[in-house]
């Protein structure tokens, strides 16, 4: 087994729920070629420089992701896109402890499948910004504001993508405009949306 990283301690032991399941899942990822850090504020747990699988604790349920989820067989039919935006990313969740230590070997199947696809240097084939729909309320900015299109176009595809996300959200179609407005200076002054 890898041993822990200290730095990763901090998570767990702050969680107020999940942490008999945390624990558990800790000891199985870390059965595995993985070493564990710490990235965005959760456990992750790398294969050589590559991320391979999140832990994530949430009010009705914690889980594991993986990563590259998408790319995975997926035998069970276990794995979870958590929204129809989410392209790469694969959930497994669980309600208690019992329900991981049931599926501790398909667990440990998975996780080697997900160190295989970082081995073969596999990779997601991302949509483009330009295959998703672009709500009208936006298009119409890009005719109307002067340099806007130039200032879109110039953004990465990954910011594109976030902003035509964001935008195309809300069910309302005054929602939609009132979000186009705020970030249009983000978006002339070639800032993503989490940019600042």
């Amino acid at each position: 087994m890898n041993s822990t990283n200290p730095k990763v301690d901090w998570y767990f032991n702050k969680a107020e729920k999940w942490q008999e399941e945390f624990k558990k899942l800790r000891m199985i990822i870390l059965d595995r070629p993985l070493t564990e850090e710490l990235k965005w504020g959760v456990p992750c747990y790398m294969f050589e420089k590559s991320n391979v699988v999140l832990i994530h604790g949430f009010k009705e349920y914690c889980a594991i992701l993986f990563i590259k989820g998408a790319l995975l067989q997926d035998a069970e039919g276990i794995l979870i896109q958590q929204t129809e935006n989410v392209q790469a990313g694969r959930q497994i969740r669980f309600t208690n402890l019992k329900e991981i230590v049931e599926m501790e070997s398909i667990l440990k199947a998975y996780l080697d499948e997900a160190i295989e696809v970082e081995k073969a240097g596999l990779k997601v084939d991302f949509k483009k910004a330009t295959e998703f729909t672009v709500p009208e309320e936006f298009i119409s900015r890009l005719e109307q504001v002067p340099g806007l299109q130039d200032a879109f176009d110039a953004l990465t595809p990954g910011r594109q993508r976030a902003y035509i996300l964001h935008f195309s959200a809300p069910k309302q179609s005054k929602t939609r405009e009132a979000r186009v407005e705020k970030w249009l200076p983000q978006i002339l002054n070639g800032k993503g949306l989490d940019d600042r």
